[in-house]
């Protein structure tokens, strides 16, 4: 049976009410047996270990931090796996490409990952509290259609961490596609075709493979 990560994205330094809610999220994220992925360091990564690690279904490696700097010591106390990935912002794409992302408040990085989110095809759920989750929630990022068989394709609304239980296991087979990569339209090699149809030239346009080859 396939298990899910679940990437937790948001606010650097958590209030009273969205601690609570990422450590109930921790808590309850693990009791239903998924695996939680974090961008750490700080708040919210330390909230959603002090849940994670209630739950009595708590396993080592339940917990995975991509952190953005080269040091995995930044992690410690908060994560069982830890990713040092030396590519500071770019590591967002990597937290946003979990099987799903849950986002709580958040700034710009976080706009950045449900950004991400949206384009990488994954499933976003997004609590209704100050910042971009709650500006974001229940609309749609932009007017792509992701899944045409879900007409309800958007940032999906939550309160609490039964609302996200709730809306993985009805919602998660469902966001079963991935990217595969920007589809470049009108670029120069078809602008180059289209000049030679058009004016009857004898061009072989090469690929980048064959041009490799000839150096």
């Amino acid at each position: 049976m396939k298990r899910y990560t679940i990437g937790v994205i948001g606010d650097v330094h958590l209030t009273a009410r969205k601690r609570k809610l990422t450590v109930a999220l921790g808590r309850r994220l693990i009791d239903e047996n998924y695996r939680i992925v974090s961008g750490g360091p700080e708040d919210l990564a330390r909230a959603l270990a002090e849940g994670a690690r209630s739950s009595a279904r708590y396993h080592e490696g339940d917990l995975v931090a991509v952190l953005p700097g080269f040091d995995p010591s930044e992690a410690e106390g908060y994560s069982d796996i830890t990713i040092a990935t030396g590519i500071d912002l770019a590591r967002n794409l990597i937290v946003a490409n979990s099987d799903a992302v849950v986002a709580m408040g958040g700034g710009a990085g976080t706009l950045s990952e449900i950004a991400f989110a949206w384009t990488l095809k994954r499933l976003i759920l997004a609590y209704r509290v100050d910042g971009w989750s709650g500006r974001l929630a229940g609309v749609r990022i932009d007017s792509r259609r992701r899944y045409p068989g879900l007409r309800d394709d958007r940032v999906i609304p939550v309160e609490n961490a039964d609302d996200v239980v709730r809306h993985l296991k009805e919602l998660l087979p469902k966001y079963n596609r991935r990217h595969t990569g920007i589809k470049v339209r009108g670029g120069a090699i078809e602008e180059v075709a289209r000049a030679k149809n058009e004016m009857n030239l004898d061009i072989k346009l090469k690929t980048v493979d064959e041009i490799l080859k000839e150096t």
